[in-house]
């Protein structure tokens, strides 16, 4: 601050907006960066990324999520302080989204600003190639075809990539339909991601996707 301004002006200038795009822009170039970077890995074929994961998990939620395959077993993630988050990595096939909305809360020094994504509806379907979302919790309804609950997680086949640890759960589904998609993830990652009417929003006292 300097002599000539005052904690008022300072004040004003961030009730205007001034001060929160700035510092949303900030936030928000590493992170358009981080997964720019992850899709172009996951479409040559590096299915194991590993990164730390924020600590603060998002909502991501979906009118309708379709795809030829799933396999999923349980995994950790971990942030940059070394705790754990215990998920339910889930690896899709050639993912298509009628919409998709992901949002996250961020607490910064002019308070609390949410991240909002949104893309599909009527612009089109949402695409991606082997996407894969740590998952914490999933809820919706769903519709599978051939189900293989119980397979030992290193032998999972159904979608190429990932596998868990010798020994451990896994299952696996061919033909995924599920609606009303809700679901808290640490992460989330594809290749050939298509966005179709992509808007994002970053504001204080923003809606959640849910």
């Amino acid at each position: 601050m300097t002599e000539n301004e005052t904690p008022d002006a300072e004040t004003h200038g961030a009730a205007h907006g001034r001060t929160s795009y700035k510092r949303a822009a900030v936030l928000a170039v590493p992170a358009f960066v981080a997964i720019g970077a992850m899709g172009i890995a996951m479409a040559q074929g590096a299915m194991a990324a590993t990164f730390a994961v924020s600590g603060t998990n998002f909502k991501v939620a979906s009118g309708k999520l379709t795809s030829d395959a799933l396999a999923s077993y349980v995994e950790v993630d971990r942030s940059v302080d070394g705790k754990g988050h215990a998920v339910a990595l889930l690896s899709l096939k050639q993912a298509k989204l009628t919409d998709i909305c992901q949002s996250t809360g961020v607490n910064t020094p002019i308070g609390r600003v949410v991240f909002r994504l949104q893309a599909g509806g009527d612009a089109g379907k949402v695409t991606a190639d082997s996407l894969v979302i740590d998952a914490e919790d999933l809820a919706g309804d769903a519709k599978f075809g051939n189900v293989q609950i119980g397979r030992d997680a290193s032998t999972l086949d159904a979608v190429p990539g990932p596998q868990g640890e010798p020994g451990s759960f896994g299952l696996q589904v061919k033909g995924v339909d599920v609606s009303g998609v809700k679901s808290h993830a640490w992460s989330a990652m594809g290749g050939n991601f298509k966005l179709k009417g992509l808007k994002i929003n970053v504001g204080l006292g923003g809606k959640e996707c849910f």
